[in-house]
């Protein structure tokens, strides 16, 4: 795991933690569970103004997580920024893989129990990242058992967004025969015998949204 240099240096020190979560009932769980524990200060207020707060952990549900990573990009930020945890009830392969190629550090089910989540946040005020174990192995397994390549995962998406081949490869900056040859690879991996049965195929398995399927009905 990559160590952030945005750690607690110290093991007396307190865990500054913001609680920005879009749900207001699950904002008022998580602040009950982490404020009883000492070493963990609690604050409760909105994503956009923790890059100008002292926290350590920022503590988002999922949009809110891959919005506030984009702003965090954008701004360029030159000092050390919180860690972010998503708190979700979002356990498709797709979204934890979204949130973590975004940058989020941590990404934690709301059905978990309470030591989890002081886990999750005591392993992210350390600089290490922390993902529920139930989705670490449906991931691992995920890419274990199709085994696509970054780039026919990066074909997949844009599959499933009802793209040709001219315009995946002009939005990866790869020639048409390319494009091709991995739309063949995921065929082969995913049993598919077209297209839309690629995307068919890979909803259902969770490595896409399933935006497609609901413009088919």
């Amino acid at each position: 795991m990559r160590v952030d240099t945005h750690v607690i240096t110290e093991q007396g020190d307190k865990v500054h933690v913001r609680i920005a979560h879009a749900d207001a009932i699950i904002s008022a769980g998580l602040a009950a569970l982490l404020g009883a524990h000492g070493d963990i200060q609690i604050a409760i207020g909105e994503a956009e103004s923790v890059a100008h707060s002292s926290a350590d952990v920022i503590i988002v549900d999922h949009r809110g997580g891959l919005e506030h990573m984009r702003r965090a990009a954008a701004a360029h930020h030159g000092d050390a920024q919180p860690r972010v945890l998503i708190v979700t009830q979002l356990e498709r392969e797709w979204e934890v893989r979204t949130a973590m190629m975004a940058g989020v550090h941590g990404y934690l089910l709301q059905n978990s129990d309470p030591e989890q989540l002081l886990t999750a946040v005591r392993t992210l005020s350390r600089g290490m990242r922390y993902l529920s174990p139930e989705l670490s192995r449906c991931v691992a397994d995920s890419f274990t058992r199709i085994g696509l390549t970054s780039r026919e995962t990066d074909v997949l998406q844009l599959l499933a967004q009802g793209q040709c081949n001219k315009s995946i490869a002009r939005e990866l900056g790869i020639g048409v025969g390319t494009v091709k040859t991995h739309v063949k690879g995921l065929f082969d991996k995913l049993g598919a015998t077209a297209r839309t049965h690629a995307v068919v195929l890979a909803t259902r398995r969770g490595l896409v949204g399933d935006s497609y399927l609901n413009q088919q009905h």
